[in-house]
């Protein structure tokens, strides 16, 4: 066969890869906070630096903005969305308000298969501890409380809970660096807690165990944002 009759072995870019490439990067990158909030993002340098067209970089900047993760200023720029400081009290209420709620409702409803979802789902948390992976324990995290708001069965509360956790994962970065992603073993096992009492059908105690959960974790996270790390420089 003649060269000019061979098919290219040029290889070709999968229909929409290229977006999800520059979207999982860069939603990873925010939610660790390697990209800091107020970073701007330029499609020229993003271009560049994936060595895509503009197009597949603006699609996925669309889908940053949709989670709340990145900000189109007025002047069309975009930079990655703020922590709102200002407003953690009221986010921490509402947080630990759903916490309590899809616990309480997964106590009553859940089923066999229910139960099974939410130990798999807490394996994948403990390897991801155990790993010291912070982007996979947030993940983890994430799917095991949807878990739990799905087997209470009320998708308003199991809505809501999705947009506060989403919201919240840059918060929960912050909570595993305040241990050096070593989580001590306490508190990664309060999942188990939680998963027995849904299975006793404990309603109270499914009930306090989330609040417990909910507390911790809006107290290190305090605590953490409080301290001073200034370094003490001699002049």
């Amino acid at each position: 066969m003649a060269a000019a009759d061979s098919p290219s072995t040029k290889p070709t870019r999968r229909r929409g890869s290229g977006v999800s490439t520059v979207y999982e990067t860069l939603r990873n990158e925010i939610i660790d906070l390697t990209l800091a909030p107020g970073t701007p993002l330029e499609e020229n340098q993003l271009s560049e630096r994936f060595q895509m067209s503009r197009t597949p970089i603006r699609e996925a900047i669309l889908k940053l903005s949709a989670d709340g993760l990145v900000t189109t200023l007025t002047n069309r720029s975009t930079i990655v969305s703020q922590i709102d400081l200002m407003d953690l009290s009221s986010y921490f209420d509402a947080l630990t308000l759903m916490y309590r709620v899809n616990t309480r409702l997964a106590a009553e409803f859940a089923t066999e298969s229910d139960w099974e979802r939410l130990e798999q789902l807490q394996a994948e948390y403990a390897d991801a501890v155990e790993r010291g992976d912070a982007l996979a324990m947030i993940t983890a995290n994430r799917e095991f409380h949807l878990a739990i708001a799905d087997a209470g069965g009320n998708r308003y509360y199991r809505d809501l809970f999705k947009r506060l956790l989403d919201e919240g994962r840059r918060l929960l970065r912050l909570y595993y660096i305040s241990f050096n992603d070593q989580i001590p073993r306490e508190y990664s096992d309060q999942h188990e807690d939680q998963i027995q009492a849904i299975r006793n059908r404990d309603i109270a105690l499914a009930d306090q165990l989330a609040r417990e959960h909910a507390d911790q974790i809006v107290a290190q996270i305090q605590r953490y944002i409080a301290q001073d790390r200034r370094h003490n420089i001699p002049l």
